[in-house]
This record gives structure tokens, sequence and C-alpha cells, in this order.
């Protein structure tokens, strides 16, 4: 049986070209745009890095990590102000990764999917409340009859810390192969000790990654610290009942002081503030690449 040819339309051709030559030119332009702003976010970064570094750097040596703060036209150095974020920032870990990671297990182990989804909004939304609003809580909650003290610091920024801990290990706990949970309960394993001897092994790299992260974001917060612990005095002390200085506090403080020498001191604590998120942040890419080379082995 032949076939008659159909008549191939000039006009739908023409039509074809044109459609598929606007779709061309509109990638390369999305294209473009994307790699422009690639550029200007990396511009930005490389221009705050630069400045810093040229009126920071040369400030650096041993008497500057060594020394405290300094009097008026005096050069000092940050050693209070090492110390105080050392132990603020240790405290509200030890406030913050427990409760989180509690709160994460009850999410992905135990919870039902409405009350797991809830808790989601709750801590997408607290991890969304600005820093200073979380400051003057706690001033309102607890500074105020009592003083600024490092503990209402430290809270302060464990609030802040929760969220992001909370939410990084419920993210992983759910990427755990369900195969492990099944063949744990089958050799008759509770579940408790299902999680707690291979589930959360299982997910320490991600966990760390979490926990990483949000102590890079908390170091350098400066909104809570204002309102709860910057009343000190410029030694070095491990007293957590008063206020203890802190690296944003001081580079908070030193911006605003007329003395040149402050000036350069706050450059300075900068430079050492971006280098301590800089380092934390390649210890958290170091721990999530390794967690997916383990899962993609897996």
């Amino acid at each position: 049986m032949s076939t008659v040819p159909t008549a191939v339309d000039p006009y739908d051709i023409t039509q074809r070209s044109n459609g598929l030559r606007r779709r061309r030119i509109v990638e390369k332009i999305f294209g473009v745009v994307a790699i422009a702003s690639a550029l200007l976010a990396c511009a930005i970064l490389v221009t705050v890095l630069a400045t810093t570094l040229y009126k920071g750097f040369s400030q650096l040596d041993l008497t500057f990590f060594t020394k405290p703060r300094p009097l008026f036209g005096e050069k000092g150095g940050i050693a209070d102000a090492l110390v105080g974020s050392a132990v603020i920032v240790t405290m509200a870990m030890l406030m913050a990764i427990p409760v989180a990671i509690l709160v994460a297990i009850y999410m992905a182990e135990y919870a039902r999917p409405r009350v797991s989804k809830g808790l989601r909004v709750v801590l997408d939304v607290l991890n969304g409340v600005p820093a200073i609003v979380v400051g003057i809580f706690v001033f309102g909650l607890l500074v105020v009859g009592n003083g600024q003290s490092a503990i209402f610091g430290a809270f302060a920024l464990a609030i802040l810390m929760l969220p992001m801990v909370a939410r990084a290990t419920q993210e992983i706990l759910e990427v755990v192969p369900q195969s492990l949970r099944h063949a744990s309960l089958a050799l008759g394993v509770s579940k408790w000790r299902t999680t707690w001897n291979v589930i959360l092994p299982a997910a320490i790299g991600g966990i760390l990654t979490g926990v990483v992260i949000a102590v890079a974001r908390i170091a350098g917060e400066t909104a809570p610290l204002l309102f709860t612990s910057s009343i000190a005095a410029n030694q070095v002390s491990l007293d957590i009942s008063g206020a203890l200085p802190t690296l944003p506090v001081m580079i908070y403080e030193n911006s605003e002081s007329p003395d040149p020498a402050a000036q350069a001191a706050g450059w300075a604590a900068a430079v050492v503030l971006i280098g301590f998120v800089l380092v934390l942040n390649i210890l958290a890419k170091f721990f999530a690449g390794r967690k997916r080379r383990q899962l993609e082995g897996a």
C-alpha cells in the first residue's frame, strides 16, 4: 500500500526555528547573568578580605595574642577577648548541642509525621529570628535585675545555635539507610539502642558538619552579647558569673573609638575572627565531603 507524502508547511518550520533561536538567546542571557552574579559575589568577598587584611594584618604579632585590650593611646592585644569568646562559645555549645541532637532524634525516629512537620516549622522560624531580638529577649528575661553575665551571653548564643544543629542533625538522620534500622531491630535490639549504637555513628559526619557551621555563625554574633556580656574589664578572666569580653564586641567598640590604635586593633581582631570562621567552614566542608563519600561507597 503506497503512502502519500504529506506536504511540509514552510510557515511551521519558520516558527519552530524562531522559537529555538529565542530559547538559545534567553539561555545565553541567563547564563551571562548567573556568571556575572557569581563574579560579583566573589568580588565582594575579595574586597572585604583585602580591606581587612590591609588595615589589620600589620598589627598581628605574638604580643597581640598575649596582651589584653589597650588603654587609650597604647598598643595592646586581644588575649582577654579570645579567652572570653572561647568560654562563652564553649558554654553555648554545651547548652545547645545535647538539646538539639535530642530534638532531632525525636523528630526523625519517634515523632509522628504531623508532629515532626510542626517541629520543623518551629525550628525554621526560630532559625530566622534576628540575633538582636534574641539578645533583647535574654536581656529582659535574665539580665534585668541580675546584671550582665557570660552565662547569659552563652544562653543567648545557644538559642541561635539550637535550631541550626537540630535541623542539620534531623536531615542527616533521615538520610541514614532504613536497612540499618531494620537489621538492628530484626536482631532484637531495642529502638533506643539502635539509635544510639547504629544510627548516630552512621550520621556523625553530618552532625559534626552542622555543629561546625553553627559555631562559625555564633562566634561572630555581636548583638546578643551587647545586651548580655559587654560590660567587662580589660583583663583575662574565667569568672563566668560576670561579663566577659569577646571578639565581636571588641571589634564593635574599637570601630567607634576615636583612638587610632584601638581602631587598628579592631581591624586586626577582625582578621583573627575571619580566619577562625574560615577554618571552621573548611572543617565543615571536610566533614561533609567525607560523609558524602561514605554514603556513595555504601
